[in-house]
């Protein structure tokens, strides 16, 4: 964190902000980070909250494409965060360990395997393609496919941001992910 003494005039505003909406302060990872530019922490937030709070798809497949993000980037800050969150949402224990590990779970659900496919997809390839994408906009509908790519891309956002400052984990949290080969 910036100490409150050094902040900037932009940077104070948008410490108030982010407490005004998010009612808690601004502490820790990613905001710390993103604070570095204070006209994106407001932006971020509300994508954060609309995630939370609105997004198309169901909590358990918004953690599952959140996790299978933060597996991508090897961002243990995020998988600590959100994997708990996906058990209590719904997600198996045996298919967040096989994300975790990089392999594909065995065991999904349709809707499960229609969203990893296209998020793994996307990620990988930088596009879907069109069967791919036929099968989620059949399933999800077309605020469903765009709800999927916004979290991919959210969660990359953050992954990005948080492995260049080298977010640490919280006090006495272990990395569940080791990184992928080279």
């Amino acid at each position: 964190m910036i100490p409150a003494d050094k902040l900037t005039e932009a940077q104070k505003k948008a410490v108030a902000d982010y407490k005004d909406i998010r009612k808690a302060d601004l502490t820790g990872a990613p905001w710390s980070a993103i604070l570095r530019v204070p006209d994106l922490v407001v932006p971020s937030l509300q994508m954060r909250l609309h995630n939370l709070n609105n997004s198309a798809l169901s909590r358990k497949l918004t953690e599952f494409a959140i996790l299978i993000a933060a597996r991508h980037w090897t961002n243990n800050y995020e998988w600590n965060a959100h994997s708990p969150l996906a058990v209590a949402a719904g997600l198996s224990a045996a298919n967040i360990a096989a994300v975790a590990d990089g392999r594909r779970p065995e065991h999904m659900a349709d809707d499960e395997e229609i969203l990893y496919d296209f998020c793994i997809e996307l990620l990988r390839n930088q596009r879907v393609s069109d069967p791919t994408y036929a099968r989620a906009v059949t399933k999800f509908g077309e605020p469903g496919v765009v709800e999927a790519a916004s979290l991919e891309g959210y969660y990359t956002y953050l992954s990005m941001i948080m492995n260049t400052a080298r977010s640490p984990l919280p006090a006495g949290a272990k990395p569940a992910l080791a990184p992928f080969p080279k």
